[in-house]
């Protein structure tokens, strides 16, 4: 069987609205698309994979809390940080220099209908790219999302945040994983809205700064892998 192709574009420092405005437009074209007949539009719909990074801003899920957030408009406003509510799912969380972003926009039915499988198959990509950094990802019992040591509570650190959409089986929103991220910004933050977990970045636990362009070649060899795909 011939294998699904992922488009995959680096779109740089871009403002998390704009990403966000993109994503919504592929999501648009590849729903259209599925509610044609064959013959009104015979074109199949196209899986995407975005990278990115924000400057930085908190952006709240849709069914997070306003109190997990520590600052006033005014004191987001004078450390010069956005805000964002957002309509992914999962809390609140952070991003910004130093952070890669991934989103991909690709349509389940070509590969499967699972929500939850689909957010343990990304949960993988991190999984398998933190490896190659002879770091040990782990997942958190009913906690989406990659984390350091998080059987033991004096230890547990989440290193990479999700929150996805999911309209007709289309995906958006997607990971964040913190590769150079200062940790400072999340002090101002209960991030996803779990208090008794830290945070954790990857230039820290190997105390050293990790090329970026280097880990997104990795993720992408990844994604390529777990998902059985062809990245172009």
């Amino acid at each position: 069987m011939e294998k699904q192709e992922i488009i995959v574009r680096d779109l740089g420092k871009i403002d998390y609205q704009e990403a966000w405005d993109y994503q919504e437009q592929l999501l648009k074209e590849n729903v259209q698309r599925k509610a044609q007949t064959p013959d009104q539009w015979p074109k199949p719909t196209t899986n995407y994979l975005l990278f990115c990074e924000h400057p930085p801003v908190y952006t709240l899920g849709k069914s997070g809390h306003m109190e997990n957030l520590l600052l006033s408009q005014e004191e987001l406003d004078q450390q010069g940080i956005g805000f964002v509510p957002t309509n992914r799912g999962g809390d609140i969380t952070f991003h910004g220099p130093g952070q890669i972003v991934g989103y991909p926009i690709i349509d389940l039915e070509n590969f499967f209908t699972d929500i939850g499988k689909y957010l343990r198959y990304l949960e993988e990509v991190v999984i398998r790219t933190l490896a190659e950094y002879g770091v040990t990802g782990d997942r958190s019992p009913g906690e989406t999302g990659v984390w350091l040591d998080p059987q033991d509570k004096t230890k547990a650190r989440k290193i990479c945040a999700m929150g996805v959409r999911c309209s007709r089986w289309v995906t958006m929103h997607g990971f964040a994983l913190n590769v150079n991220t200062s940790m400072n910004y999340f002090d101002n933050i209960i991030a996803c809205g779990i208090a008794d977990k830290k945070v954790a970045s990857l230039d820290k636990e190997l105390g050293r700064q990790v090329p970026e362009d280097e880990v997104k070649a990795r993720l992408k060899k990844h994604f390529a892998e777990v998902f059985g795909a062809a990245l172009i």
